[in-house]
């Protein structure tokens, strides 16, 4: 028995962490964040999938069966290589999930219109990972997405700038260019980990009948389904209510940072991955 592992490029992945511990507070998580090699959004397809592959062995050499990649990038360039390529080696009995899938099969059952905007990172946006599975999941209903990527939104975030006249241009300006694109859209889904923190400066500028979606309360409702589906997963997960994490920065920089990502206090061990 081990821990469920969570993984992340840096600290964004943080907020699914809380929303999952929320949700189910009686397993034991074990989070690393790659901060030392953030971001990923810039970087190759050959790169991200390297660098995931080297944080999802070490979790699981720390005796995680389950790891999460609470990360939009890793989820759309390297998951699926991970999963065909990889797990075989690392036994039957390991798994990794994404966050790009439960996003998606919630936003097409509650979408009314059909019409889904999403919010994220220049890499997300030009992965295609959410009009593309969104795509292949909704095969009963004809959806339309519109993406806007948001550059200077995970910046000013983990420099804390988010209640500062720049933040609020920047928001009002990268949601009214997505609402532009349609007048159907009535849900927003927020392509990244670190927007839950303005979700609130969001809300100021889109009417009220559009409903924005934060990934971590949609991961951690599918984690715990997942878990209650495969019992013999969840019987392979630790349940003390321990938290732990790692990171491959500085570690008294990771936990200055983190506790605005998480809400909580954060004491974290460095690695070194690779």
């Amino acid at each position: 028995m081990g821990p469920i592992g969570v993984f992340d490029s840096g600290y964004g992945g943080l907020t699914v962490l809380k929303s999952i511990v929320d949700v189910l507070p009686k397993y034991d998580y074990l989070y690393l964040g790659d901060n030392a090699r953030n971001p990923y959004g810039s970087r190759s397809f050959e790169v991200i999938y390297q660098y995931t592959k080297e944080a999802v062995d070490y979790l699981f050499s720390q005796g995680c069966e389950l790891v999460i990649l609470a990360c939009n990038t890793a989820s759309a360039k390297a998951l699926r290589t991970i999963q065909q390529n990889d797990l075989h080696r690392w036994g039957p009995n390991k798994r990794v999930l994404g966050v790009i899938r439960p996003s998606v099969e919630y936003v097409i059952e509650s979408s009314r219109t059909g019409v889904i905007g999403v919010l994220g990172t220049e890499g997300t946006v030009k992965s295609e990972s959410y009009p593309l599975e969104i795509s292949k999941f909704s095969l009963k209903r004809n959806m339309e997405v519109f993406q806007q990527a948001c550059p200077m939104w995970v910046p000013l975030i983990e420099n804390q700038s988010i209640h500062t006249s720049g933040a609020a241009f920047f928001v009002t300006k990268n949601v009214e260019e997505l609402l532009q694109q349609s007048a159907n859209i009535d849900t927003i889904l927020l392509g990244c980990t670190h927007y839950p923190l303005i979700k609130p400066i969001i809300e100021l500028n889109i009417p009220n009948y559009i409903t924005v979606l934060s990934q971590g309360d949609l991961v951690a409702e599918s984690l715990k389904s997942y878990l209650e589906r495969h019992t013999w997963m969840d019987s392979q997960c630790s349940k003390n209510g321990v938290v732990s994490f790692l990171t491959t920065e500085s570690s008294t920089l990771f936990d200055e940072r983190a506790t605005q990502f998480y809400g909580e206090q954060v004491n974290s061990q460095q690695i070194v991955l690779g």
